[in-house]
């Protein structure tokens, strides 16, 4: 009997509650997901207020998007979070899972500590840093203790700083997720091999360049994936902070398109927003899984 006969075989004997099992899921995924998603298309393509029915206008939102320069503002706001979110994310973690890595007195507290901010909501998160950003927080009274009262600033209403003090924020709560998906890699890494090199003669970045991460590929796709979607639909903690202020300086595509799909009800125009936040997502996923297939192959 051949492997497709058998196949076929064992399909036809499925048990209708392993189909039941199944299709459920299915069905919610598509309702809940890929409907929406679907519909997003089909409203970037209109313009409707929520009311009535939607006014075809083919690709005006489009060519609009391009012409608006607090979507280009945005835009370029995505990037710099992208990039800045990303690698202080994957580089914190990264570094935390290997210090953290091997056992030692306290190193579950350690661990608990760091990861305990993905306990609270984005939301909350915002809150606290906003508290910390005030003139009179944390941040402006640690620099005047250390002497360095010329820094001190109003952070999230100095559209200079706003950005990126939103952005440290939401690093610091995100770092301890990257960390514990990296340690569940290293567990799965075999230790014999570091072992075997430093026995070799090799040090400790030569052992980690050419023997731990290369056995961490599976860990990376999952973290990059991670780490490029949260960064393009962050919204809440940069909404708590700054709302997209000041001057649209700390504005993210997530944040503009919230403003004009719920404030100012241009609900085609919001739509279409959505759809470029979604094909950015898919561009820079399929990009780095071609990649990563590339460097396998080779």
């Amino acid at each position: 009997m051949t492997v497709a006969a058998a196949t076929r075989r064992r399909r036809r004997h499925l048990s209708p509650v392993v189909w039941l099992f199944l299709l459920v899921p299915a069905a919610v995924e598509l309702g809940l997901v890929f409907w929406p998603a679907i519909n997003s298309f089909y409203l970037s393509l209109t313009r409707w207020n929520g009311l009535g029915a939607p006014e075809q206008v083919g690709l005006a939102n489009y060519r609009e998007l391009f012409s608006d320069g607090v979507f280009r503002e945005a835009l370029g706001n995505n990037v710099i979070w992208a990039v800045g979110f990303g690698g202080l994310s994957v580089a914190g973690g990264l570094a935390l899972a290997v210090a953290l890595n091997k056992p030692r007195r306290g190193v579950g507290i350690y661990r608990s500590a760091i990861y305990l901010p993905m306990v609270f909501s984005l939301a909350v998160t915002g809150l606290f840093w906003r508290v910390q950003y005030q003139p009179d927080g944390t941040v402006n009274t640690l620099l005047g203790a250390v002497g360095l009262r010329s820094l001190e600033r109003q952070w999230l209403a100095d559209p200079r700083t706003a950005l990126y003090a939103v952005l440290v924020a939401a690093v610091w709560r995100q770092v301890g997720y990257v960390m514990v998906l990296y340690l569940a890699g290293l567990k799965g890494t075999d230790p014999s091999l570091d072992d075997a090199s430093a026995v070799d003669g090799a040090g400790p970045w030569q052992r980690f360049r050419y023997v731990t991460w290369p056995q961490l590929r599976g860990v990376n796709t999952v973290v990059f994936a991670v780490t490029v979607i949260d960064s393009l639909r962050t919204f809440d903690i940069v909404w708590a902070m700054t709302q997209g202020g000041p001057y649209h300086s700390s504005e993210l595509l997530s944040t503009y398109m919230f403003q004009q799909g719920f404030t100012f009800l241009n609900l085609g125009y919001a739509s279409a927003i959505a759809v470029v936040i979604f094909a950015l997502a898919l561009l820079f996923i399929i990009t780095y899984l071609v990649r990563t297939l590339k460097e396998e192959v080779a």
